[in-house]
């Protein structure tokens, strides 16, 4: 009877280790097909990371280039058009956006990255909205239909 204390293999599909370095007899005796003489035949050989035989490695082929600050901030963007079609199709009930409101809505996809307003599309509806950051054609749009902009803070 099968159960899990002795399930095994079904026949024939594994086969035994090699056993190398057991004397002449079995055929992998003497230098136990590592070759002969050199670094790797020996013991405890292990290969540097990216060695490709001396040839000079990829890593050092290819050049630098570029700079990444340490202190970019990554916004999450968001355009008016984007705000207006979400109005349009009832997605958003308050005038009154913040980056929360934002987040719960659809509108930003992370809720701890900070928003940034673009000023591409138009605006129907005065609406007061709370970012970290708006461009100055989103401020200049908001404002113009008696909207309110303040930077979150």
């Amino acid at each position: 009877m099968k159960h899990i204390g002795n399930i095994q293999p079904a026949p024939f599909s594994t086969h035994k280790k090699k056993r190398v370095g057991r004397g002449a007899g079995s055929g992998h005796g003497s230098t136990a097909t590592r070759g002969t003489k050199g670094q790797q035949s020996r013991t405890g050989y292990r290969r540097k990371l990216a060695f490709e035989g001396g040839q000079m490695p990829l890593v050092r082929r290819v050049p630098k280039f570029g700079f990444t600050s340490r202190n970019r901030i990554e916004y999450q963007i968001v355009n008016l058009s984007k705000i207006e079609d979400f109005f349009q199709r009832g997605k958003l009930e308050t005038l009154e956006l913040d980056p929360k409101i934002m987040f719960e809505s659809g509108l930003i996809s992370r809720s701890k990255q900070p928003v940034k307003v673009l000023g591409v599309g138009e605006i129907t509806k005065p609406f007061s909205i709370v970012a970290h950051k708006f461009s100055k054609s989103a401020v200049k749009k908001i404002e113009s239909v008696g909207g309110k902009v303040t930077i979150y803070g």
